[in-house]
């Protein structure tokens, strides 16, 4: 017996540069066999920065969503690309959409956010706030603000941050603290 799922065929529904959608025939340990497996698979991982500066407050943006028709309370985040390291792809975020450099930025957690159906990879990194020495880009934040713990807290009690990946960081992040 297989200690594993066994994909036993594939179908290529969508090949895109953000997202591929196959179809697969499944045979699960335990004999059972699902014909059509949806499966989004994505060629790249992505990464959000929870950035601190020297009041403890953590770097949020306001993000233009079209998909849900939203702004939203966000951490900085964004794909990694090709080549690029974690963490300097977590700098580069911050730096694009918020204009802040940063300093002791490291890996603080790694997941998968779709398990079931998507190969999709999230990493978190941490770090400290320097200088803004940039402009973020309009046309895809609204704002850039700080907000302590407990305004974070109040904003997860209100459901005024929606976003999974934020929300994930976020609540990781104060459990520490």
């Amino acid at each position: 017996m297989n200690t594993k799922p066994k994909r036993l065929s594939r179908k290529t529904i969508i090949k895109s540069p953000w997202v591929n959608h196959h179809i697969d025939k499944v045979e699960f340990p335990g004999g059972r066999i699902a014909d059509q497996h949806h499966i989004l698979e994505h060629d790249a991982e992505a990464v959000a920065a929870l950035i601190t500066n020297e009041q403890n407050e953590i770097l949020m943006i306001q993000a233009y969503r079209y998909v849900t028709d939203s702004i939203e309370w966000e951490i900085p985040a964004g794909l990694i690309d090709p080549g690029e390291a974690i963490i300097d792809a977590g700098k580069r975020e911050v730096f694009e959409e918020t204009g802040y450099e940063t300093s002791g930025v490291k890996l603080f957690y790694t997941y998968h956010p779709m398990n079931g159906i998507s190969n999709k990879v999230f990493n978190i990194v941490r770090g400290k706030a320097l200088a803004r020495t940039g402009e973020f880009d309009v046309n895809e934040v609204k704002s850039v603000t700080w907000h302590t713990p407990e305004t974070i807290k109040q904003m997860i009690a209100d459901n005024t941050i929606k976003d999974g990946y934020s929300l994930t960081a976020l609540l990781l992040h104060l459990l520490q603290t």
